[in-house]
């Protein structure tokens, strides 16, 4: 099986938010996106003393469409105007579906703007193709002991199981881009391998650790980009590492997007603020 060749290795850059340590991986001048993979911001690691203010982000729309948000440390609140509701704790996921359009907010829990403590979380912007822009709306909040796993190398890989087919586990969530999501938790020493087709792009981000991939000494931080030759990745960790592993077939249609919007051209673009105007993505009660 051939080897899939590095195109180059792109460094997350600081992107603070007020006083929240943000490092952004996609996109930055070197890289815009790897379709369908839009956006990464990298929130912390930081710790929040006792009586904080939390998370930021307070209610705002999007459309066109899904996040996916990591909670490595701390938690999140998530609230939106199609009903989904909950917060996920450490080790959990949020996958959203903003679709045709939704107004939300992603807030720390009372009890962590109480008591403080650690928080890292992650969040990953997926494309939707053209035909699934105006899906209906959909939210799916999972905790850590939700996520299936499949572990490797006598214990010392684990890949929790987002979406798609890793082996003979199957992710709880379907992806309307045919997106295979996961993150990996490596031991010092452990060697993860995959064979993703060639057609296939792959995103890949070093949250923490050193890594070899197919040879190649990678740190925290970065995001590795593939040519789309060869298929087998190989990973070797230098020091206990985690990962974010993704892989879709790109969908190689027109990307128009304009802050919480993500469409195919500027009128629809503009069709999405005139929506949000009117009320069609709902209205924000507390």
């Amino acid at each position: 099986m051939a080897t899939r060749k590095i195109k180059k290795v792109h460094k997350a850059v600081s992107a603070p938010i007020g006083n929240l340590v943000t490092y952004r991986a996609l996109p930055t001048r070197e890289v815009e996106y790897i379709d369908p993979f839009l956006f990464l911001n990298h929130h912390g690691p930081q710790t929040y003393g006792p009586n904080n203010s939390g998370l930021p982000f307070g209610p705002h729309p999007h459309r066109g469409f899904e996040t996916l948000t990591f909670i490595l440390k701390g938690d999140i609140m998530h609230q939106d105007t199609g009903g989904g509701q909950s917060v996920i704790e450490k080790g959990g996921v949020q996958w959203m579906t903003a679709g045709s359009g939704l107004i939300h907010a992603e807030v720390s829990s009372d009890k962590f703007k109480r008591e403080g403590g650690p928080l890292e979380i992650l969040q990953l912007w997926f494309n939707l193709p053209a035909r699934h822009k105006m899906v209906k709306p959909n939210y799916i909040g999972l905790q850590q002991g939700e996520l299936p796993t499949k572990t490797e190398d006598g214990g010392r890989v684990i890949v929790n199981v987002i979406s798609g087919k890793w082996g003979d586990v199957e992710g709880p969530i379907a992806s309307l881009g045919g997106i295979a999501m996961g993150s990996i938790e490596l031991k010092q020493g452990g060697t993860f391998t995959a064979a993703i087709p060639a057609e296939r792009n792959i995103f890949f981000y070093v949250v923490r650790g050193q890594v070899n991939v197919n040879g190649q000494h990678i740190s925290k931080l970065h995001l590795v980009e593939f040519e789309q030759e060869g298929e087998e990745i190989k990973v070797e960790a230098l020091e206990d590492a985690y990962i974010l592993l993704g892989h879709a077939r790109p969908f190689n249609e027109p990307v128009v997007s304009h802050g919480p919007f993500v469409m195919n051209t500027e009128q629809e673009i503009q069709e999405a603020f005139q929506d949000y105007q009117l009320g069609k993505m709902g209205r924000w009660t507390e």
